[in-house]
């Protein structure tokens, strides 16, 4: 009996992503639609970014307040909705050690591609915000080491390790707490908020593990162009927030012509919006066992 060749998982097809030449452009998704739209778009790869999902699903800022049942139910919705791999925001793992491998073995079930486990203080803030603090450097390591423990002991996850300590400790803090994340076995660094273009280039000459670069409109760190991020050295880009704030824009924007009686400018034909949902797939299923019996 002939055996079907299984399909790559989330993270064999994030790896294969990673081990491409050139750099990787990944908007942030929230929700299952905005990443259905990002892969529609032709992106690779997604990121469900707790921002988005403590905005939508909660309508709270992203300030600790969602919680970890809250954004692996999110995300299961989110990887079910398509077939690329999809990076999810693991906050701070939610507790201490065991919550991490907790949180890591959760989120690979879901189906994620990999996670992202960060060094701040619970309760934690937006990388772009006021107010962050972190953990001191054996606690933020201690965290990185349990997530890649849960990968080695069977989760077929990527690790993403994310730093905050540049607001608080300054660049060169940050810089060595991503070499050690690459010391322990993380897959990915991310050191959150460089405030220059200077800055960015001294972590991509320091750090040699895959790095991505957070890329806020009106956010901290400069919006450089993908090929001046690459020369960097940046093997991923995230537009975080984007699909997000465009959404928020539109929708106030149609409020205020409904409050005033007037027609909502910029519309997707319904039409077009019945097709981006899936009802002719949903139609032509049905269709196919018509008349079987």
């Amino acid at each position: 009996m002939s055996q079907v060749n299984a399909m790559p998982s989330a993270a064999a097809k994030l790896r294969q992503l990673l081990e491409k030449p050139g750099i990787v452009l990944m908007p942030a998704c929230y929700d299952a639609l905005s990443a259905r739209l990002a892969e529609s778009a032709g992106f690779p790869v997604t990121f469900m970014s707790g921002f988005g999902v403590a905005a939508s699903r909660l309508g709270l800022p992203d300030t600790g307040l969602i919680s970890y049942g809250e954004l692996l139910d999110q995300g299961r919705s989110i990887c079910g909705a398509v077939s690329i791999p999809v990076i999810g925001d693991g906050d701070t793992g939610f507790g201490n050690v065991a919550n991490i491998k907790r949180t890591i073995d959760g989120y690979c079930r879901a189906g994620f591609a990999a996670v992202m486990i960060e060094d701040q203080v619970m309760p934690k803030r937006c990388g772009h915000t006021a107010g962050k603090e972190v953990v001191d450097r054996r606690m933020a390591i201690q965290r990185i080491q349990a997530a890649v423990d849960a990968r080695r002991e069977g989760a077929d996850i990527l690790i993403l390790a994310r730093t905050d300590a540049r607001a608080t400790l300054g660049l060169q803090e940050a810089i060595e707490r991503c070499r050690a994340f690459v010391d322990i076995g993380a897959d990915i660094t991310f050191l959150e908020a460089p405030l220059s273009r200077s800055e960015m280039e001294e972590y991509c000459r320091s750090v040699s593990a895959p790095k991505m670069a957070n890329l806020i409109e009106n956010g901290r760190t400069p919006l450089l162009p993908l090929a001046e991020l690459e020369e960097m050295g940046f093997k991923i880009a995230v537009y975080a927030l984007s699909l997000l704030n465009v959404a928020v824009t539109a929708q106030i924007k149609a409020l205020a012509a409904i409050r005033e009686g007037r027609p909502v400018d910029g519309l997707t034909e319904f039409r077009e919006l019945q097709r981006i949902l899936g009802f002719d797939a949903y139609d032509a299923e049905v269709a196919r066992y018509d008349g079987r019996h």
